[in-house]
């Protein structure tokens, strides 16, 4: 099974999924910008688009990786990753659902300004990148396709795990105990995914 975490840059995305990950016994977190960072890196600038979503090829892996490691792996797969536009939704998450593979899909909605203020706690501010596609990302995941969605701006990362779980009928194991080590298991998240590349 697949479990896709839509949402704004910002939203809360990886860190709902490592949350999740350390709760839910055989699972594992695929990061499609990955193959989309290898990309950027490996073609000449003139080759270079602004969102590396905008490459067949980069659409093209992650369909095929996914497929891979489903057809292989019998946990839980839990893919944090941004994805506004319905046709390239279409060309991963359908073609895997056509192909026999369970995937839920949930949008994590967070305020304009929250998301602006958790990207400012990460170095990235309202000129960057990824402030830059917040509108963008707002206006997307009003698109029917992406439905399924959790108001998360008055929940913990906890909170927004244990509703996912929830939905999908999945028992959680208990939360590390004691705020601090919870906040060094979300610096430590953070600081894993800071990225020191163009995207």
């Amino acid at each position: 099974m697949i479990l896709w975490i839509n949402g704004a840059f910002g939203s809360g995305k990886t860190q709902t999924a490592f949350e999740l990950n350390r709760r839910i016994p055989h699972s594992f977190v695929f990061d499609p910008e990955n193959a989309g960072y290898y990309i950027q890196k490996n073609i000449p600038s003139t080759l270079k688009k602004n969102d590396f979503q905008n490459y067949s090829q980069w659409r093209e892996f992650n369909y095929s990786m996914l497929r891979y490691i489903a057809s292989e792996f019998e946990g839980i797969i839990i893919v944090p990753m941004t994805i506004v536009e319905p046709d390239y939704f279409r060309e991963i998450v359908r073609r895997l659902r056509e192909d026999g593979i369970k995937v839920h899909h949930y949008t994590l909605c967070v305020s304009r300004d929250r998301l602006l203020a958790r990207l400012r706690s990460r170095g990235e501010g309202k000129h960057s990148w990824a402030a830059n596609q917040i509108d963008r990302c707002l206006k997307g995941h009003q698109y029917p396709i992406f439905t399924e969605q959790l108001v998360t701006d008055n929940m913990s990362i906890e909170q927004v795990a244990e509703a996912i779980a929830a939905r999908l009928q999945i028992s959680l194991l208990p939360a590390a105990p004691g705020r601090m080590r919870r906040f060094i298991q979300r610096l430590k998240v953070k600081y894993q995914h800071i990225r020191l590349f163009d995207r």
